[in-house]
């Protein structure tokens, strides 16, 4: 069973940077020397290994971005031999062809590793009985929470998604104390067992849920806590990363890099330049111990900030801040930059709202229009058309103050909108259509 290493998560900074440094090193020449694709990506940075001489030197090396993976497609990018390889994973693929990553037993390892940290550090162990309700299979997200939850030993309920009323039902049968799954579908559960009958905060043992694969905002935290009884812990990682990594511990301040892992980097997405702690920009990794696929200063896309502060629970790793949403998540309306997360946590905030909200973009001659369909929340519908009327201009008022630019806003009735058992897809823009 995982226990916290302080050795490792209690690590001085500067012995951590060193051992950083030394990784780098060595990572930089065996990609120099096994990889055609990284040794011809720094010969035309001009880059040897050579001239990494210090962790400022990462700087010198030329990103890498999903379009590498998808280029190389299927495994041109994958260092180790195959026979050194236990595992393949593969991305939908859905805006080009997928991205294929393969694991060596030590990249299991290291993964399983990551995650029984985070969940130790966020108070999940034995005793526990953690439901992993993201998707088992190509997709990362369910076998990466099912490892570290059996590592810190957790008994492990394997729902993946899907069949919700039965979830409900295992969830109180087999008192079930904690979750892994998106944000949105744990709010669709406890919608779903409120049909049932079931309370999850009053009838089932469920109190601690580890959330993520999408952005959501403290506000959402709150109302989880509040409405479910469920404290929620962001857990962060890519499918080419290794899938879900890093998660929040139970000071809920940020999930924790671990530095003998992942060197991150906070860029400006246009420049390039490094941005101080606290500064929001693109989140750039480089994977310092992965053998299969080794990744180097990967351009993520996802838009976040990185937090040096020593945290309160001991732990000398930085956390990344909560995403604010990906760079090519963000909508431009009339020259203004709009993410969803921005909405989502607006109408969080407007108590007359319920917690289901969708985005259609659109173009009039040569303008841009957003229309926002909100449902409202059960108990504030009424069928006198002022009531709808003073609630929506509240709504358009309070979007238009928190994004500069005008939003028109459509009020809907609860349920009506879709609801997704996987990432929630709240974005139509039929100026791409």
């Amino acid at each position: 069973m995982h226990c916290r290493d302080p050795r490792i998560e209690e690590m001085p900074l500067e012995d951590l940077r060193k051992l950083q440094y030394k990784l780098l090193k060595m990572l930089i020449y065996r990609v120099y020397s096994f990889s055609p694709f990284y040794k011809n990506l720094l010969n035309a940075a001009g880059v040897h290994p050579d001239d990494i001489s210090s962790l400022e030197d990462i700087r010198k090396l030329p990103f890498m971005e999903k379009k590498n993976l998808r280029d190389n497609y299927p495994d041109g990018l994958i260092v180790s031999d195959r026979e050194e390889l236990v595992r393949y994973h593969v991305s939908s693929g859905t805006t080009g062809k997928p991205t294929v990553v393969g694991y060596t037993q030590k990249d299991i390892n290291n993964w399983a590793e990551s995650v029984a940290r985070g969940l130790a550090s966020a108070g999940i162990g034995r005793g526990d009985v953690m439901q992993i309700s993201y998707g088992y299979g190509l997709f990362t997200g369910g076998l990466g929470a099912h490892y570290g939850a059996e590592r810190v030993g957790a008994t492990v309920l394997p729902t993946s998604v899907g069949n919700t009323e039965r979830q409900v039902e295992l969830m109180r049968d087999l008192q079930v104390t904690s979750i892994a799954c998106t944000p949105s579908y744990l709010i669709h559960i406890g919608e779903v067992a409120e049909k049932m009958g079931i309370s999850i905060k009053n009838d089932t043992l469920l109190r601690k849920a580890v959330v993520g694969a999408e952005p959501w905002t403290e506000q959402m935290r709150i109302r989880i806590r509040d409405w479910l009884g469920v404290e929620a812990y962001d857990i962060y990682g890519t499918s080419e990363l290794s899938g879900p990594l890093f998660t929040e511990c139970e000071q809920q301040q940020g999930a924790h890099l671990w530095g003998d892992l992942i060197y991150p980097e906070i860029l400006d997405p246009d420049t390039h330049e490094p941005l101080p702690p606290g500064e929001k920009g693109e989140l750039v990794v480089t994977m310092l111990q992965k053998e299969g696929l080794p990744i180097i200063r990967y351009r993520t896309g996802d838009i976040a900030a990185l937090n040096y502060d020593l945290c309160t629970c001991g732990r000398t790793s930085p956390r990344l801040e909560r995403l604010t949403g990906r760079v090519d998540d963000m909508l431009i309306i009339r020259g203004i930059n709009v993410f969803p997360s921005q909405i989502e946590h607006t109408l969080l905030g407007i108590p007359e709202i319920g917690k289901h909200f969708m985005i259609e973009v659109d173009r009039t001659g040569a303008l841009d229009d957003m229309l926002v369909k909100v449902e409202i929340a059960g108990d504030s519908f009424s069928d006198k058309i002022t009531d709808l009327m003073k609630v929506r201009t509240k709504v358009e008022r309070a979007l238009h103050n928190a994004l500069n630019v005008a939003v028109k806003v459509e009020l809907v009735e609860a349920g009506s909108l879709p609801r997704f058992e996987g990432k929630a897809k709240r974005v139509i823009d039929r100026r791409k259509l």
